[in-house]
C-alpha cells in the first residue's frame, strides 16, 4: 500500500512538473522586465513615430544581429536600410547569441543619436567582423537606438 501510494505521488509530481501553462508556451520567452505585443508598433513604422528624436513604448520586428561575445545588444530589421540598434537598460539583461531571424518585442525608448567611430568599431568588432571591415569605419553614423527595459522572444 505504501509503495502505491508513493508511486501515485511520484507520477502527481512528475505530471505537474511537465505540464505547461498554455499561455505561457505560447507567449514566448521574456528577458529583463519582459514585454507584451499589444500595442506594439513594427520596427518598420518606428521612423514615423519619433516625435523631436524620442519615442516610448513598444517595437516588434526581426533581429538581423547579435553581439556575439556577450548578446550585450542586436539590430532589428526596419525595411528601410538601416537596422535599428537595441541596447539593455543598464546592461541588466542580455540576449541569446542565436535568434537572429526571430521576432522580438521591445519594451523601452527609442532616440535619434549620432553613434562615434570609435563605438561603431567596437560593435563591428563585437559582431565578428573582419579587420578589414572594421578599418573601412570612417565616420560616426546618426542611427535610431533603442534602449530596451524588457524584451519578449516570440
Amino acid at each position: 500500500m505504501k509503495l502505491l501510494a508513493t508511486l501515485v505521488l511520484i507520477a502527481a509530481i512528475s505530471g505537474s512538473a511537465l505540464a505547461q501553462d498554455p499561455v505561457s508556451a505560447t507567449a514566448g520567452v521574456t528577458y529583463g522586465t519582459g514585454a507584451t505585443a499589444d500595442n506594439a508598433v513594427p520596427a518598420t513604422a518606428l521612423s514615423s513615430k519619433i516625435n523631436n528624436g524620442q519615442f516610448t513604448g513598444k517595437v516588434t520586428g526581426k533581429v538581423t544581429d547579435v553581439c556575439q561575445k556577450m548578446g550585450c545588444w542586436m539590430k532589428l530589421e526596419t525595411g528601410q536600410g538601416d537596422p535599428i540598434m537595441v541596447k539593455f537598460k543598464d546592461y541588466g539583461f542580455f540576449m541569446p547569441k542565436d535568434i537572429v531571424g526571430k521576432e522580438v518585442v521591445l519594451d523601452g525608448e527609442a532616440t535619434v543619436t549620432e553613434t562615434s567611430v570609435k563605438q561603431l568599431k567596437h560593435y563591428a568588432k563585437d559582431a565578428g567582423k573582419s579587420k578589414a571591415e572594421i578599418s573601412k569605419i570612417k565616420a560616426p553614423k546618426r542611427e535610431t537606438v533603442f534602449v530596451a527595459n524588457g524584451v519578449l522572444v516570440l
